[in-house]
């Protein structure tokens, strides 16, 4: 680790030279999308305090994967942050936090179920006249306008609803949910950027702002492509397992003992392709010369690729394939991933200092060097004396 980066307390706050350094969170999230937002903004530096209910935050019971009696997801949504448990229902413990808010917050940031933060006074008009300089994120389900903007909402609701069920999986397949929480995830990453942003303006401006995401927005706009493509030509897509719509070919392809990703995204590389598995022919064949034929020809190109792929190994085709220039990645379990020489290399997994579980850091660098590993997830309520003192009670 470098020197750059050798500075973190145990409370969340983080050496000087982190970009977020001396920035102030109040995160009251639950789950994913706003555990998440808050946790790559301590990466980034923030001291985060992330507010808990007493009965603790939704993730600490998700399983089957646990640790330290936790579920692993709350492990890897949670790094880095204080944790302190408030009732926001109790009229004193709801007082202590907008206090918290008021004299120490930059920023708040949470996803409360529609209509919760009016009703307890942590919405943004209520806590930005108290505090006219706050950051105030709100992380939504449907957005904060339209009909369906006071409904709960979920990862699997939003990929269903906004069209992504209906592109991911087999052709003649049942819908498909992504295989990771791309919306939660997305959602979080929007609202951290938002926040960034916000606190950028503030510091030339010297005034907050109210910024709102949402679980909708971000499947709405993980769909921008599809989107473009049915307002040009009516055509609402369709689904094509590992492959794409609008590139062929650009998909896995079964070889004897596992599963290539081939990409040929030009005429150019597909001939490299063609050559590389020993089919020259293919680059003047009227059906595959032009991404356009190999679109109306899918099927039967796919079919004479697969036919080749599966004479040899894995191994072979990606040796063979990469040398020709020609992109390919094989299909690798988490398990493979994991222990990859590139994944080593990469540095970006790996365990703070005094903990065993090795956990995702953050995928960024600054001048070359990747902020360190945040402490593990800390027990509910281990800040909750911290936070006394901060306010002054005996």
């Amino acid at each position: 680790m470098s020197d750059a980066w050798s500075k973190q307390d145990g409370g969340g706050g983080s050496a000087p030279e982190l970009p977020l350094h001396g920035v102030v969170v109040v995160e009251l999230g639950d789950s994913a999308a706003g555990p998440y937002a808050g946790e790559v903004l301590a990466a980034l530096g923030a001291d985060v305090w992330k507010v808990e209910r007493p009965t603790g935050d939704s993730s600490r019971g998700w399983g089957p994967s646990q640790w330290r009696g936790d579920g692993a997801a709350f492990h890897a949504l949670n790094r880095g942050k204080r944790m302190i448990s408030v009732d926001i229902k109790n009229d004193r413990d709801l007082a202590r936090l907008q206090r918290l808010i008021r004299d120490h917050a930059d920023v708040f940031l949470h996803n409360l179920r529609p209509g919760n933060a009016e009703n307890y006074g942590l919405d943004a008009a209520a806590l930005r006249a108290l505090k006219p300089e706050l950051v105030h994120c709100e992380l939504g389900a449907f957005g904060h306008v339209g009909p369906m903007r006071t409904e709960p909402g979920y990862d699997p609701l939003m990929q269903a609803f906004a069209g992504i069920m209906s592109l991911t999986g087999e052709a003649s397949g049942p819908p498909v949910r992504a295989g990771v929480s791309i919306v939660d995830f997305g959602a979080g990453l929007w609202s951290a950027l938002g926040i960034v942003s916000a606190l950028v303006r503030r510091g030339r401006l010297g005034v907050g702002a109210s910024v709102n995401s949402s679980l909708l927005e971000t499947a709405i706009g993980w769909n921008t492509v599809a989107i473009a493509g049915f307002h040009a030509d009516g055509d609402p897509g369709g689904r094509h397992g590992s492959g794409i719509a609008f590139i062929v070919p650009h998909r896995a392809f079964p070889t004897a003992d596992g599963d290539l990703v081939m990409s040929a995204a030009n005429d150019g590389m597909f001939a490299k392709l063609a050559r590389a598995l020993g089919h020259p022919e293919w680059i003047s064949d009227p059906r595959f010369a032009t991404n356009e034929g190999r679109l109306a020809h899918r099927d039967e190109l796919e079919g004479f690729i697969e036919g080749v792929a599966r004479t040899a190994t894995r191994e072979h085709w990606r040796t063979v394939l990469g040398a020709a220039g020609v992109p390919c990645a094989p299909v690798q379990s988490i398990a493979e991933l994991v222990e990859h020489p590139q994944t080593k290399a990469l540095a970006l997994i790996d365990a703070p200092a005094g903990d065993d579980i090795p956990i995702v850091g953050l995928p960024l660098s600054f001048d070359g060097v990747r902020p360190p590993p945040l402490h593990s997830a800390r027990p509910r309520g281990a800040d909750d004396d911290a936070l006394a003192g901060l306010l002054g009670e005996p």
